[in-house]
């Protein structure tokens, strides 16, 4: 009743999903981060006073172009792993086992925090809505994990179908909210940057301060390897649909990041521990309690929510993967009765809901901790490919070790 009627094995094909479907499923963790990543930059530069916030714009274009090359650097690994090219296969292959599981590890945490992250930051853009709900946002957020493992149960397909409708919602909501600044600051704001709070300085602004605004912003890469991972799950011809879906996130991605950015920064947007950055936005452009603002923090709670689907459809794999190759328990490659890997769906639930307990439902800390998975697995994976091109050599293969080193 649950989980819905057994599915025979031979049915597995039919459970790969069409582009516009795997699109969400696969990039709601990517795009969603558009939701806070803005937030985590300026949450490390207001250390730096006011006068810091002004940095946020180089910043996301640093950001933007790093994004630009990892897409890039992925489709190559479509294409050199049509079964999957996530970092632990490229690092094995490559670079060995030992920096394989190092690559794998890295990954594992970074899906937990991903989902746990997700949760969190949703039920954040429900409290900027009612301040009252600040005190529920831990049951809340454990709430939402139950649903969302329960929708993943139940299989691909069906999961497909839940999250395709949030996350175009929020996309849409995002151009909305770009459209309407545009023509505020066209027509009756004007291109002068509002001056943000005054805030003093609790520490210099110096090298160190920016490196660390960038790597918190970096934020915003997180799940991009996810469609690399996740090749399987597109229909014939799997690798062509998955490079170009990932073409597809990696330009939605870097636009709504940058839109997020420079309107933060035009209306002097500074970080506000009860209501978030993207929140104040909203009010600025659409007005405060409008229908518009509304839309645009119900969506932004529900692509939050389901962006934990992205580390649902990763751990699972990754962790049948590993139990492949003897490196985690044989019960984890194990397909249930709903052709998903039930087990590591369940060990994600539990450990996603052990970190949402222990951060009381605050994010901060966690999407600093996003920096040190994500870049040991992109790190890795790059090398690893770096270390393919020199020695299979073949057509152009100058141009794609360039991309990847």
């Amino acid at each position: 009743i649950l989980l819905g009627r057994p599915l025979p094995r031979s049915s597995a094909k039919d459970e790969r999903l069409p582009n516009l479907q795997a699109l969400p499923i696969l990039s709601s963790d990517a795009l969603s981060s558009v939701a806070y990543a803005t937030e985590a930059a300026l949450g490390i530069l207001i250390l730096g006073g006011s006068a810091a916030l002004r940095l946020s714009l180089p910043i996301t274009v640093a950001i933007i172009a790093l994004i630009t090359i990892v897409v890039l650097s992925y489709r190559q690994a479509i294409s050199a792993y049509p079964n999957g090219g996530g970092s632990y296969v490229v690092a094995r292959d490559n670079l060995g086992r030992n920096v394989g599981l190092v690559a794998a590890a890295a990954l594992l945490i970074d899906y937990t925090l991903t989902a746990a992250v997700s949760l969190m930051a949703g039920t954040q853009a429900l409290s900027s809505l009612d301040p009252a709900l600040l005190a529920y946002e831990v049951p809340i957020a454990l709430f939402m994990l139950l649903l969302v493992g329960w929708a993943n149960l139940r299989g691909v397909k069906e999961a497909g179908r839940v999250f395709s409708v949030p996350t175009y919602a929020f996309v849409v909501m995002i151009v909305l909210l770009t459209v309407a600044g545009l023509k505020d600051l066209t027509f009756h704001h004007g291109w002068t940057p509002d001056a943000p709070p005054l805030t003093g300085a609790l520490q210099p602004i110096g090298l160190f301060l920016v490196l660390r605004a960038f790597s918190s912003g970096c934020s915003a890469m997180t799940g991009i390897e996810a469609i690399a991972n996740g090749v399987q799950v597109f229909k014939e011809p799997a690798p062509v649909n998955a490079r170009k879906t990932l073409l597809v996130m990696g330009v939605l991605l870097s636009v709504m990041f940058l839109a997020v950015s420079t309107m933060g920064f035009m209306y002097g947007v500074a970080p506000n521990p009860d209501i978030t950055v993207l929140a104040q936005i909203g009010q600025r452009v659409f007005g405060d309690g409008s229908v518009l603002y509304w839309t645009l923090q119900i969506s932004t709670l529900l692509i939050l929510v389901l962006a934990a689907n992205t580390a649902f459809s990763g751990f699972p794999r990754l962790a049948a993967m590993l139990a492949e190759d003897h490196c985690l328990p044989m019960q984890m490659k194990l397909l249930g009765d709903r052709l998903v890997y039930q087990n590591g769906i369940g060990v994600l639930v539990a450990i996603t809901a052990l970190i949402i307990v222990i951060c009381r439902g605050d994010t901060t800390v966690a999407v600093n901790l996003y920096a040190l998975g994500v870049f040991t697995a992109f790190t890795l994976s790059q090398l690893g490919l770096v270390c393919r091109w020199w020695k299979l050599r073949g057509e152009s293969w100058q141009g794609r070790m360039a991309m990847n080193a």
